[in-house]
């Protein structure tokens, strides 16, 4: 097989592509045995018709037609092998030359346009420096973290006041756009304050009793009305504050492992401390994307954004909606660049995903997604997800490793080590160590039970000869 490269933009190239019709034979034979398959011929037997009868029943140029159907996809493959390219979405083919038809004879030519990753020239790692905040952990820290626990232990109690910021009220909605009421809802409890709800509705919430009622206007979240300004009417049905246990050692002993309030509140100090790390290394990570987001430019392919663009809105049904459709390109662009830098990272870091990792990564998917990890595994499979989960996991090493090389620094120019969340070349050193060392004992104490094993048989052997011998 032979195949061409040509540039037709910055980000789309277009392949040509030529098969011999000795590479292209294979397919003509499976689609004559399928054929044959669907056929029915008198005198002949289901899948047993010759290829001539059914080049005269059928016709050839529907076999070679069958032929190239089924075979295009791995022949464009391979011309993606052959090119070193590196295609983005989908091609578009088109065929230009098939067998006559008339013998065995002639060859397949098709080209295929379609978008690829442009080149990125990155700086070099050592000589970016990020700057992420201190990680210093304070008082205020930890009591949010003990309110946080408190939280879970405590309980709602009816109170007979106005509802107050952090009150949790049970409320009856209702929602009107013009003269027709679009939404209602009842008994929903919310807390004030949390904002998760309707724009407005915390303010409408302050100062209300129970069986009092109050309206405002806000645009609706969902529903086909999404968007439009709604007359909403509030009723809070009941009124409830959150009591918390008291911190002390009977709270320690019941919400922890600990038996005194100050040992629970030291491990919540370096909980925090580890939740500021985890910080540090989230905004390390977004640091060193807009560091190199600022140093190299490079085109965006335009294709692979307006399709991610369509199938966006198709899925809210908003394809009429302009302004809408230009956020919404803004976002893809922009997440596109994020994603084509990465690779070009993990590509320039030589970032190879083992099977091993990407065993683990498909377990803690599926329990993040509470499926069983075989369902989760073959219907990630049948939908093509797998090597879009292994570029996903190349892109997360390649960002440690990358955060290695970097200078990061906290606000006063401290210098931060985020070994304990990115690793460490040494630590990865020590793990192949490690690994090859298992591997090597496990391969001698497989070599040593064979020997085991043959040492049995052979001293069996000589016994069954001795006894053979003592009888004669």
């Amino acid at each position: 097989m032979k195949s061409a490269v040509e540039t037709v933009e910055p980000t789309r190239v277009k392949l040509a592509v030529e098969v011999s019709y000795e590479e292209l034979k294979p397919n003509l034979d499976a689609a004559y045995k399928e054929i044959a398959q669907q056929v029915t011929v008198p005198g002949f037997r289901k899948g047993k018709v010759p290829p001539r009868i059914i080049d005269q029943r059928v016709g050839r140029a529907a076999v070679i037609e069958q032929a190239v159907n089924s075979g295009l996809p791995d022949f464009y493959r391979q011309a993606v092998t052959q090119s070193g390219i590196s295609p983005l979405g989908q091609p578009s083919v088109e065929v230009t030359e098939v067998p006559d038809g008339t013998g065995a004879g002639g060859r397949l030519a098709f080209t295929a346009e379609v978008d690829v990753r442009p080149e990125i020239a990155l700086p070099e790692l050592s000589t970016l420096t990020v700057t992420v905040e201190n990680a210093d952990v304070t008082d205020e820290d930890v009591q949010e973290r003990l309110r946080g626990l408190q939280e879970r232990f405590g309980s709602l109690v009816g109170v007979d006041r106005p509802a107050v910021n952090g009150d949790f009220v049970v409320i009856d909605l209702s929602a009107t756009v013009g003269d027709d009421e679009v939404d209602t809802v009842s008994g929903i409890s919310y807390e004030i304050g949390s904002g998760d709800m309707l724009e407005g509705l915390d303010d409408a919430l302050v100062g209300l009793s129970v069986d009092e009622a109050t309206t405002f206007e806000a645009p609706l979240a969902g529903g086909e009305h999404a968007g439009e300004i709604a007359t909403i009417t509030v009723r809070a049905t009941a009124v409830k504050q959150r009591d918390l246990p008291a911190a002390d050692d009977d709270f320690a002993q019941m919400a922890s492992e600990f038996d005194t309030i100050d040992e629970l509140l030291e491990d919540l100090r370096s909980q925090a401390a580890v939740g500021k790390r985890a910080d540090q290394a989230a905004q390390a990570r977004e640091a060193l994307l807009a560091a190199l987001l600022e140093q190299v430019d490079f085109p965006v392919p335009s294709a692979v954004v307006e399709a991610e663009v369509e199938h966006h809105l198709e899925g809210e049904s908003r394809e009429d909606d302009d302004a809408h459709r230009e956020e919404v390109r803004a976002e893809a662009t922009e997440a596109l660049r994020q994603q084509l830098l990465f690779d070009a990272l993990a590509e320039h870091l030589e970032v190879a995903v083992g099977q091993q990792e990407l065993i683990e990564f498909l377990l803690r998917s599926a329990q993040q997604y509470n499926v069983d990890p075989q369902t989760f595994v073959q219907r990630a499979d049948q939908a093509g997800q797998i090597p879009a989960f292994v570029a996903e996991l190349a892109r997360s090493k390649a960002t440690a490793l990358a955060l290695r090389k970097v200078t990061i620094v906290d606000g006063a120019g401290a210098s931060v080590d985020l070994s304990a969340i990115i690793g460490s070349d040494e630590a990865d050193a020590a793990r192949e160590v490690a690994a090859r060392e298992a591997a090597i004992d496990q391969a001698v104490a497989a070599a040593e039970a064979a020997d085991a094993v043959v040492g049995a048989a052979t001293a069996e052997d000589a016994d069954e000869t001795l006894e053979d011998a003592e009888t004669r």
